[in-house]
């Protein structure tokens, strides 16, 4: 039996426990639910057995300043690789690049400033990369928000919605830029952090500012799938050129992803798992050294070098479901993304 069909068995029994003995079985309620949570969670954790070397290789990580794309950037740079650390707050990435330079041994950590809410931005740091690097190996989509808990839609200068252009069409916009140095390098990769949160999404492609999305959960699902979606459409156009691209969910991670939200969900998540689970001492979430696994495992393992369009979780392919699959909704998100970003990708 499926580690998950457990969990599920379980928890229908707790909730008959529940419905017969409201009062007695609440806290024994909220035990067996983060047991479970955490058994569930180390069991499945998938670790990157692979022990390849980068040294002549460029890896460039969007929001490597913090959390996953830290701790991505840190284990790539100890194989030797270049890495360019793409991030908003220079000083904030000044001090991480020379934390990993220590930590490394690799001096060859290079900070370049990026604003994926400002597709001038974005234009300003792909000419940089171009200007200053003679290959480009792997790009690593990996900086994003949730937007959960503002209880308010934000645009950005160029007039779209916040997290979607943070999380989607803004390294839209960096990839086409790089697509030709990408392909120069090949073979290469191209990796998009997504979220299994992509299954809460209410994407209306008539709809890419999400005026009418009144869930923050599924704004932030939106984007996600946009994750997917792109790595679906611009896997199979890049088909036969050594360039890859895949897509993947790093897991339930603690990272301040969640920094800055409101409101009474985001203010409960963070009470949940901070205090509660702390106080239990049953850590669910994983650290963001394990929740970069995956993003290393499909960046580095040579057995993936032809392997394409694909979703990873816990270091392994998974199915994607709904709309995650629809090629005709991939295709015209694809289309409609070149017209927001003002930039047509190279075609192949």
């Amino acid at each position: 039996m499926e580690a998950m069909d457990i969990c599920i068995a379980t928890i229908k029994e707790i909730s008959y426990l529940v419905i017969n003995h409201p009062i007695y079985s609440s806290i024994g309620v909220v035990v067996c639910v983060f047991s479970l949570l955490k058994f569930y969670c180390r069991l499945t954790l998938g670790v990157c057995d692979c022990d390849a070397e980068l040294s002549g290789k460029t890896v460039l990580i969007t929001g490597a300043s913090d959390g996953i794309g830290k701790a991505a950037a840190m284990d790539l740079a100890r194989r030797k690789a270049r890495v360019l650390l793409a991030c908003r707050n220079k000083g904030k990435a000044e001090r991480v690049a020379q934390e990993i330079r220590s930590a490394t041994g690799n001096d060859n950590v290079v900070v370049k400033i990026l604003d994926l809410c400002s597709f001038e931005s974005v234009r300003r740091c792909a000419r940089d990369v171009l200007d200053t690097e003679q290959k480009l190996h792997v790009l690593i989509n990996n900086a994003g928000i949730t937007g959960i808990g503002r209880n308010r839609r934000e645009y950005t200068e160029d007039g779209c919605e916040k997290v979607m252009q943070s999380n989607h069409l803004g390294h839209f916009l960096l990839t086409a830029l790089l697509l030709d140095l990408l392909k120069k390098s090949a073979p290469s990769r191209i990796i998009n952090v997504s979220s299994d949160a992509y299954t809460f999404e209410k994407l209306d492609l008539n709809d890419m500012r999400n005026e009418n999305v009144h869930s923050d959960i599924a704004l932030y699902a939106n984007s996600k799938l946009a994750n997917i979606l792109f790595t679906k459409e611009l896997a199979h156009r890049l088909s036969g050129t050594g360039l890859t691209v895949n897509a993947l969910h790093p897991g339930c991670v603690e990272t301040n992803i969640m920094d800055g939200s409101e409101g009474v969900f985001a203010t409960m998540t963070k009470i949940l798992f901070a205090t509660i689970a702390k106080k239990l001492e049953m850590d669910i979430m994983v650290t963001v050294e394990e929740g970069a696994q995956t993003t290393i495992h499909v960046s580095v393992d040579p057995r993936l070098e032809r392997t394409t369009g694909k979703y990873f979780s816990d270091c392994k392919e998974v199915k994607l479901k709904g709309s995650a699959n629809d090629r005709t909704l991939a295709k015209r998100l694809f289309e409609i993304s070149e017209k927001i970003v003002g930039e047509s990708y190279p075609q192949s």
